[in-house]
């Protein structure tokens, strides 16, 4: 995947993340992206060990990923 492409897609994973935790969180785009990002490559790994290669479930695994990893996020900088 390009670099345009992981950008996008790791906007939409971590904006679909955000969306489904409950309250508000105090963060920016950028970290948003980030994070997305990256469960989506760790969603990605973790199924592939499991031997999951069905393309939704990779996306529904990156969203459950990305909400542990924003909830990780904001108790670490204790953001609320």
């Amino acid at each position: 995947m390009s670099l345009i492409g992981s950008i996008i897609g790791g906007g939409i994973i971590g904006a679909l993340a955000r969306f489904f935790m409950k309250g508000k969180q105090n963060m920016g785009m950028l970290i948003t992206i980030i994070i997305g990002m990256a469960s989506a490559a760790l969603a990605d790994w973790l199924l592939m060990k499991v031997g999951v290669t069905n393309g939704f479930l990779q996306f529904v695994g990156a969203i459950v990923v990305a909400v542990v990893l924003i909830s990780a996020y904001l108790g670490i900088t204790n953001k609320k």
